[in-house]
């Protein structure tokens, strides 16, 4: 659902090696190049974008990992 707006951020703040757009959904977005810094200006650009704020127990390797899992925080963040 949210994915469109996700790969756009990911292409602005990720500096990822490769085109978000063409990445599959559970593609490993630490082995396209996201790193520990612009993970954390994803993090900033996603709360900006869709006004949430990722909790201490969601700031993990693990939610950052696909964009499928970025989606799934991102539903459990605005509902």
């Amino acid at each position: 659902m949210y994915q469109d707006k996700l790969r756009e951020l990911l292409s602005k703040h990720g500096k990822l090696s490769v085109d978000a757009h063409g990445l599959e959904t559970e593609s490993d977005l630490y082995e396209a190049g996201l790193t520990s810094l612009t993970t954390v200006n994803l993090m900033l650009a996603i709360e900006d974008e869709f006004d949430v704020e990722f909790s201490d127990s969601m700031l993990s390797r693990k939610t950052f990992q696909s964009i499928g899992a970025l989606c799934d925080a991102l539903e459990e963040l605005l509902d």
